[in-house]
C-alpha cells in the first residue's frame, strides 16, 4: 500500500472517531437522585407485613418497577437506624437494600458499591416491619452510578450495554463522574441515576440535564 492510500485510510479513521466522540459529548441525559431503597421476596414481604400482604403501588417508575406505600426501618450493626425507608416493587427473587456511602457510615455497615443486583457478599443489615423483623446475611449495598437508555437511544449515541462514560454535571459545583455504566432494555427511559451523596456533592436535583462527555 502507497503513502497515499494509507493517508486517506488515517483520515477517515480519524474522522469517524471525531464524528463518534462529538455525537457523544453532545448529548445530554435527564438526572435521576436515587434516595435509599429497598427491595423484597414475597416471603419478605410477608415477614415484615404479615401473611398473604401484598405491595401497593404509589407511583409508577421505569421498566415495570413501581414505588409502593409501604416503608420500613432499616437497622445497622451498632443498633443505628434509619425509618421510613421506602420499598420498590414488585417484589424479587432476592431481597436488596441501597443506601449512599453517607447512611452507611450512619448505620455502621460496610456496604460495598455495587450494581443493583450483585448481592453475594455485601454487607449484612437488619429490616423493622409493622408485622415483624427481618435480618439478612447479605444485600445491602452502595449502588453504582448508571445512565438507563432504550436500544434506540444507545444506537444513536454510539454506545451499546455495559459501556462506561464520563458525564459532567452541576454548574457552580460541578464536576465530571468517571465510571457511569450504560444499561440498555427496551422498557427503560432515557435516565442517569445517581445516589443522594453524588447529587449534593454536584448540587444537582431530580429533572437536571447532565452531559456525556467521553
Amino acid at each position: 500500500m502507497d503513502s497515499s492510500n494509507v493517508e486517506l485510510i488515517t483520515r477517515a479513521v480519524l474522522k469517524a472517531l471525531a464524528s463518534e466522540d462529538n455525537i457523544k459529548s453532545k448529548m445530554t441525559v435527564p438526572v435521576g437522585v436515587s434516595a435509599r431503597h429497598i427491595h423484597l421476596t414475597q416471603e419478605h414481604v410477608e415477614t415484615l407485613f404479615g401473611p398473604g400482604y401484598h405491595l401497593t403501588k404509589k407511583k409508577d417508575l421505569m421498566g415495570g418497577q413501581f414505588a409502593a406505600n409501604e416503608q420500613c426501618t432499616i437497622v445497622g450493626l451498632k443498633l443505628r437506624a434509619i425509618e421510613n425507608v421506602r420499598i420498590l416493587g414488585p417484589v424479587r427473587k432476592a431481597s436488596q437494600v441501597e443506601i449512599s456511602a453517607t447512611d452507611a457510615r450512619t448505620l455502621g455497615v460496610n456496604a460495598p458499591l455495587r450494581e443493583s443486583g450483585d448481592t453475594a457478599g455485601s454487607a449484612p443489615i437488619s429490616l423493622v416491619g409493622p408485622k415483624g423483623v427481618l435480618y439478612l446475611n447479605e444485600g445491602c449495598i452502595v449502588a453504582a452510578r448508571h445512565i438507563h437508555m432504550t436500544p434506540q437511544e444507545a444506537n444513536n449515541a454510539g454506545l451499546k450495554d455495559g459501556d462506561y462514560v464520563s458525564v459532567k454535571m452541576g454548574n457552580e459545583r460541578g464536576a465530571v463522574l468517571d465510571k457511569v455504566k450504560i444499561r440498555v432494555d427496551p422498557s427503560f427511559s432515557l435516565e442517569m441515576h445517581i445516589d443522594t451523596d453524588e447529587a449534593n456533592a454536584c448540587q444537582v436535583k431530580q429533572g437536571d440535564s447532565a452531559e456525556i462527555v467521553g
